[in-house]
């Protein structure tokens, strides 16, 4: 594993920034907008995606950041790792001073590219709370439906009662509404976790304050 990117020193804790996230080879397209705190570590921002696009984190995943790979280390022999702990790096560390391209990865065998732009650092809005969601279009495709070839062409078999395995995907999609974001739950889950981060804050506080007694 290659060394980590310098630690950035600008940025507090109040500074904030937008995070387009796009879901590729997907038409129409796959979107979502969120402001997040820039202290985010890289598996907080994978949080974030999954919270967006309504996954599980049932898989793998990994951030590629100007050709360097961000993961979590793996024990397994065949995996040769990241590049990088995406634990020890923050969103901040690794932004460039206007425009940012990531790209991320999620579930190795249906293979998920989301393309994230990170633009307009700034600092946060008084009593607001972060992540916080922005915009979005388009329900993200199920769990475990084949990448989107799979995805599209499970719609497809849906929408025609003459295919032999219309039944069997209609009951597997369930209600599933490719159009339709749920943005309640996103907006409650993404405020569960800025309540966290609070409370996280609050308690680092308080140590730092009862050291200093």
């Amino acid at each position: 594993m290659t060394a980590a990117p310098r630690k950035s020193t600008s940025g507090g804790a109040g500074e904030i920034c937008t995070v387009r996230i796009e879901l590729s080879d997907t038409d129409p397209l796959i979107w979502r907008q969120v402001d997040v705190p820039t202290l985010l570590t890289l598996p907080d921002l994978h949080e974030v995606i999954q919270i967006v696009m309504g996954w599980q984190d049932y898989h793998l995943w990994e951030f590629t950041i100007a050709r360097q790979r961000y993961g979590l280390p793996s024990d397994e022999d065949f995996d040769a790792g990241p590049d990088h702990d995406a634990s020890k790096v923050r969103l901040r560390d690794v932004l460039t001073p206007r425009r940012t391209t990531l790209g991320y990865t999620y579930d190795f065998g249906d293979n998920w590219k989301l393309r994230l732009t990170v633009t307009s650092r700034r600092p946060a809005e008084p009593d607001t709370s972060y992540p916080r969601y922005v915009a979005g279009e388009r329900n993200a495709p199920p769990e475990d439906c084949g990448g989107v070839y799979g995805f599209y062409k499970k719609l497809k078999t849906r929408d025609d009662p003459n295919d032999p395995d219309y039944k069997d995907i209609k009951r597997w999609l369930g209600t599933y509404d490719p159009n339709v974001v749920d943005e309640a739950t996103i907006r409650a889950t993404l405020g569960l976790v800025a309540a966290r981060r609070t409370r996280r804050r609050r308690r680092a506080a308080k140590r730092e304050s009862d050291g200093a007694v």
